[in-house]
Order: structure tokens, then sequence, then C-alpha cells
């Protein structure tokens, strides 16, 4: 799977995006700071920004930060999102060809957008943006898909109704796949707890946010609204239920280029 898939994907979903999806644990820039040296005065390529969740705890810990996202609705509601700082700069470019200077920038991350590199390629731009002895941090956000009779419900709904749930699913990056992006001698990985808790109407924007879920036009989307209230009703607590993921964060540094 492509960028350019995702372009196509979620052009219609950004509004559910940007209200609805997780964002990411303060521990992550604790992760950063004390394993990466990550320092406020460092400037940062954030790829394949999107609306800007990520972004967002970067600039708050004072970085300079480039957001970096090819998708033109994804990219206007991070630069409304993010309006306020003024160490935020947005960037038409994707994980192949960034447009940004030469060794330009200290770290790279790249938060639920992994599986959409062309990794050969990228790996290439990175080692032509970042500086000597940088460092790239990829977060991927795992709904725990087993863990409750709620998430296991969702997950179940997901495969009956999702359009193309498991292609987008088995498109999913496995460590073994993003290890090839790192020097293998600095690779690390780490899981850190995230959760979010909805309402009804909250859990409805979470699962129009998914670029697999049927939209109003189609024939299944009825139903699996139906269904999904079904499941809310069964599991809620006072109202709301809980959506639990693993952040799980990979981290190192690029091998060095070969002549």
């Amino acid at each position: 799977m492509t960028f350019a898939d995702a372009q196509q994907r979620f052009s219609n979903r950004v509004t559910d995006y940007a209200r609805y999806r997780p964002s990411y644990p303060p521990a992550l820039l604790d992760l950063m700071r004390t394993e990466c040296g990550l320092r406020p005065e460092q400037s940062i390529a954030d790829i394949g920004s999107g609306t800007g969740l990520l972004t967002k705890l970067l600039l708050e810990n004072g970085n300079r930060v480039f957001g970096v996202e090819p998708n033109a609705e994804m990219r206007a509601a991070g630069e409304h999102f993010l309006q306020d700082y003024t160490n935020f700069s947005s960037v038409t470019g994707s994980a192949e060809a960034t447009a940004l200077p030469w060794q330009s920038v200290d770290f790279i991350t790249a938060g639920q957008a992994f599986h959409w590199f062309n990794v050969r390629l990228a790996a290439k731009e990175f080692r032509r943006i970042l500086k000597p002895s940088g460092w790239v941090v990829v977060v991927w956000q795992d709904r725990r898909m087993e863990d409750t009779p709620f998430a296991r419900a969702y997950e179940d709904l997901l495969e009956r109704y999702g359009t193309d749930y498991k292609r987008v699913k088995d498109s999913y990056p496995e460590t073994d796949k993003i290890r090839t992006l790192f020097d293998p001698d600095s690779f690390r990985t780490r899981d850190l707890p995230n959760h979010q808790v909805f309402d009804w109407e909250g859990l409805r924007g979470r699962l129009r946010s998914s670029s697999y879920a049927p939209t109003e036009s189609h024939a299944n989307h009825a139903a699996m609204m139906a269904h999904l209230g079904k499941i809310f009703e069964q599991h809620q607590e006072n109202g709301s239920v809980r959506m639990d993921y693993f952040a799980r964060v990979y981290y190192g540094n690029l091998p060095v280029s070969t002549p």
C-alpha cells in the first residue's frame, strides 16, 4: 500500500480522523528524551503527519517540527489544528520525497504511517535529510484486539463489514519489516499503554475514521452502524466504552550508507 492509496482513502474521513483517532501517550516524549537524547532545540521531520496528532506532542516539547504530508485534505486539517504553534511548518511531501533540505533534521518520526512507505526509497530519503547520528522513531498504535469482550466484538464487526479490512490489516507493519529501516545494532522497541474512552457518538466517529469502514452511500453502512449500536449497548458502562492500545515504538539510527 502506498501514499497514493492514502490520498484516496482518507480524503473524505478527515474530520472524523482528527476528532476521534487516539493521541499519542506523553510517555513517548520521556522515552525519546532518555533513550534518544531528544532536546527542545532539535528539529524533527514528522513523516505522514496527517491531522497533526503526533506533531502536536512534539511541538509541545518545544521542538521545531516539519509536518510532511502528501494528502491535501489531511494536510489542511493539520495546518488548522496546529495554527497556533509558531515552530510548526507544513510541507507537501512524502516519505520518499520530503522536499526538505539535506541533513536538515535531528529526528525523523512517523506515527501510524509506516505501512504507506516504500521502505527502500524512504530509507534513501531519510539518510539524505537526517543529520549524522540522527534518530528515527516509528510509532504504531495497535488496538488490543483480544483483551476484553468489547475489543473482540469490535474486531468481529470490522471483519464482517469492513470493505477491505483484511487487506489493510495485513499491510500493518511487522517488526521484521520495520527493522530493515534501521542499523541492526541500534534498533530497539518499546510498548507504551494508551487508551480512549468513547460515548456513543464518539464510537461512531472512531469507526467512521477507518479507511475500510463503509461510508453512508455503501449498502452495508446501515447494518454496520446498527451492529455497532448493539455492541455499545452490551458493553457500555455509565454511557461509555474503553478502547485500549499499545503504542508500539520502534527507534534507532539509520545504517551507514554503502558506497
